[in-house]
């Protein structure tokens, strides 16, 4: 069961961007700069580098089968059952780091905006918001997307020029001191948030309005918000430092409090703040309507409408019991997430890759 509303490769490309921005620029340069310290900024040029390199693995699937989704060609790779197996970690991978996103939300919320706010009302209206989306389907969606990209295009711009005049490049001596091994070790937190976690795109491919040629626009996309992230971790290394970016859990924001001109314009963090809620709101819609949809597929329904409502209750209560607590949540990141989000978004792709390929030449 695929839903047929169709979105074009200019889409495709802005919902990558977003994707790969959504909870990234707010938590991800804490993880780099904790492990590979003043050397963060080159951490995130490698991650990005090899989260590149990993796009390949998702085309060349999605390329092998045109109008599958991952749900649909898992089975025809390994068979109904071992299949159905795959299928189904799948979409507790893709449960789970919606349920993630979400309360990236929730502690955002609740630690900087609103603290007397309860995190469960927070989760709930966002997503009250991704359910009225997923449900208008994928073509919706992408439109929005259209409209909301050139705000985070000028509200990123903005954030640039303003940060640029505070750089001091002192802040990043000495060079290479994590060394390599920390260097690669930090790489790890790009690598997994978000690039790993793009195998959710599989399960878009299908409703691309072409079969084929639509690699560049997925690389261009996945390039342009690596290119942001990588931008965000040098302003957070060569502003605030390295030791303030790792003890902060959303260094990008107090980043924004930098800014500013003169006497008249200053204390616009709500820039990043409107950022981020614009990114990871279709970071989470398409997370979910991968869940959904994922959902409808492994058990053959003829319609995903009525897993929208359940899973969505679903989300919240997972959201809430994903982790105890923002600190954890830190450790969680940089140590445990990397290696589960490897095993979803590069060891089984490559795994079914390759069985496809023995497949074919026997």
């Amino acid at each position: 069961m695929i839903e047929n509303a169709k979105i074009n490769l200019r889409q495709l490309s802005i919902l990558t961007v977003l994707f790969s921005l959504g909870s990234t620029i707010l938590i991800v340069p804490s993880a780099l700069t904790s492990i590979a310290k003043q050397d963060g900024w080159i951490a995130a040029i490698v991650g990005v580098a090899e989260g590149m390199l990993s796009l390949f693995i998702y085309v060349a699937l999605g390329y092998r089968y045109p109008g599958q989704s991952l749900m649909q060609f898992t089975e025809t790779i390994l068979g109904r059952w071992l299949g159905k197996g795959i299928g189904l970690l799948f979409l507790t991978y893709f449960l789970i780091l919606s349920a993630l996103v979400l309360r990236n939300v929730g502690d955002f919320i609740t630690t900087i905006v609103m603290p007397e706010t309860p995190i469960q009302v927070v989760h709930a209206l966002f997503v009250l918001a991704v359910v009225m989306g997923v449900s208008l389907g994928i073509e919706v969606i992408a439109r929005s997307a259209e409209i909301f990209l050139p705000w985070v295009a000028l509200l990123l711009t903005v954030l640039v020029v303003f940060l640029v005049p505070q750089i001091e490049f002192d802040r990043i001596q000495p060079m290479f001191e994590s060394g390599v091994k920390g260097i690669i070790h930090g790489s790890l937190s790009v690598l997994s948030i978000p690039y790993m976690e793009l195998v959710v795109f599989l399960m878009i491919f299908p409703h691309l309005n072409k079969s084929k040629g639509y690699g560049a626009a997925f690389a261009k996309g996945s390039f342009i918000g690596g290119l942001v992230i990588i931008i965000v971790t040098i302003f957070c290394v060569f502003i605030l430092g390295w030791d303030f970016t790792a003890r902060h859990t959303f260094p990008s924001y107090t980043l924004a409090k930098k800014i500013q001109v003169g006497e008249f314009l200053q204390r616009i963090e709500v820039i990043v703040a409107i950022i981020w809620f614009l990114t990871i709101f279709f970071k989470l819609a398409i997370c979910f309507h991968a869940s959904v949809h994922g959902m409808a597929q492994l058990f053959q329904l003829r319609t995903a409408r009525p897993l929208i409502v359940p899973l969505a209750i679903v989300l919240v209560v997972l959201s809430i019991v994903v982790y105890p607590n923002i600190v954890y949540f830190r450790v969680f990141a940089t140590e445990i997430w990397p290696l589960y989000a490897i095993t979803f978004g590069l060891i089984i792709p490559l795994a079914l890759l390759l069985v496809s390929e023995i497949k074919q030449r026997l």
